[in-house]
């Protein structure tokens, strides 16, 4: 399989699941909001977009499975399977917070080998696959250049259901706000890493993540010239659902830091 032969094909998916969920946005009735557990919210929404994904991806690849949120499918791969989140940012889509996203990647066995991140409200399509540049919207992008947090901006996420290390945690981000630029929270962890890969954030951390908000992310990153690794600096990241992605130059001296915290 060629994979840069229907990257094409995955972006114009992750569009089309875009743009209905850019419509649906306009007239979102929050009465049909579902509750899958506390602060852990879907909706038609979500589930729609996810079956749109899918159909579309079968065509693609017909023998690939799926691993998707919302569980609309089923079917394992052998070889192949795709890693979907349809709506990544769900709380900020029901409130009006314009950062959530598509996120799509390919998984050839235990390997990752292409990520597909569409930012539906700056219509930003993020894209790598693997032994190729990363790319917005048809131009290479790269990581950024800073050698120190204290010349980098920092991205993360807040715990909105686990919070069994919340104490460790602000302690992190207090030691972490004080000693960079700042941190953002956007509430969509592939927008977070694909802003990593193109320089507007030297770094992102966040802990208790699903392969499907991160897969597509992590392949852009790496493929930007970034690193991901996990808290302890190991290369596994999907299990472990610790993430640490950098522009590569600040790697060692954020795992300094968060290891005070995260034993």
């Amino acid at each position: 399989m060629q994979t840069a032969n229907i990257i094409n094909q995955v972006i114009e998916v992750s569009k089309q699941a875009g743009d209905f969920i850019r419509q649906e946005r306009k007239a979102f009735d929050p009465d049909r909001i579902e509750y899958k557990g506390l602060n852990d919210m879907v909706s038609y929404v979500d589930k729609t977009a996810e079956e749109t994904i899918v159909k579309g991806l079968s065509k693609i690849l017909p023998e690939a499975g799926f691993i998707t949120e919302e569980k609309t499918t089923t079917k394992i791969g052998e070889r192949y399977n795709w890693i979907i989140d349809p709506l990544d940012g769900t709380t900020n889509f029901i409130h009006g917070v314009p950062a959530f996203s598509v996120s799509i990647a390919l998984k050839e066995y235990d390997e990752l080998i292409a990520g597909v991140v569409y930012e539906i409200n700056l219509d930003e399509c993020f894209y790598a696959w693997k032994d190729a540049p990363a790319y917005l919207n048809g131009k290479e992008i790269s990581v950024s250049k800073n050698s120190t947090i204290g010349t980098s901006l920092l991205a993360t996420g807040f715990p909105y259901y686990d919070f069994t290390k919340q104490a460790a945690y602000i302690e992190l981000f207090t030691e972490l706000m004080r000693s960079s630029h700042g941190l953002r929270r956007l509430g969509s962890a592939a927008v977070d890493l694909a802003y990593t890969a193109c320089g507007r954030f030297d770094a992102f951390y966040e802990y208790n993540l699903n392969a499907w908000d991160v897969a597509a992310g992590i392949v852009i990153v790496k493929q930007a010239g970034g690193e991901v690794v996990n808290f302890k600096g190991g290369s596994e990241v999907l299990d472990t659902r610790e993430l640490l992605a950098t522009n590569g130059k600040i790697t060692g001296e954020m795992l300094g830091v968060i290891g005070k915290y995260f034993k």
